[in-house]
């Protein structure tokens, strides 16, 4: 008999952008734009964003292992708001299964993005401040990409 576990968690992410919502949601909806802030260099992207559309981000973990991030795209409301599902697997492990919505506001010039994650972790595969943690690493990545491209 194998040991099973589940772990419910929530967290909150907020960020703020010096450019305008539109420009922030542009990154995040164009196909090259999130694969340069949200892939890593070796990693495979696909996005097709649309309400129903799906996005993948391969890679490997540290230890070889493969990674896969699958999104499916439930609500998309242009330059305020995007909500989706994903999964994250190891191989073929199914670590992961969460609903994430990102909120775009006009704060002064700039953009407050707010995040918030609900996710089921499987089995002790990923844990809560893992995935907060890259999370926050890919929510800095998206500033720096918007610093270099002018956005």
């Amino acid at each position: 008999m194998t040991d099973h576990s589940v772990t419910h968690a929530t967290f909150t992410l907020e960020r703020t952008y010096a450019v305008s919502p539109d420009r922030v949601f542009a990154a995040w909806a164009d196909p090259t734009a999130k694969a340069n802030w949200f892939s890593g260099p070796d990693g495979e992207h696909e996005l097709d964003f649309r309400v129903g559309g799906r996005e993948i981000n391969r890679a490997k973990h540290s230890d070889g292992e493969s990674l896969t991030f699958e999104s499916v795209y439930h609500d998309i409301v242009p330059n305020e708001r995007v909500v989706y599902t994903s999964t994250l697997h190891g191989g073929a492990t199914l670590a992961t299964v969460s609903l994430t919505t990102v909120q775009f506001t006009s704060d002064g010039d700039g953009t407050r993005l707010l995040l918030t994650e609900q996710g089921t972790f499987l089995d002790g595969h990923e844990e809560l401040a893992w995935r907060e943690r890259g999370t926050g690493d890919w929510l800095a990545a998206l500033g720096q990409y918007l610093l270099r491209n002018g956005q």
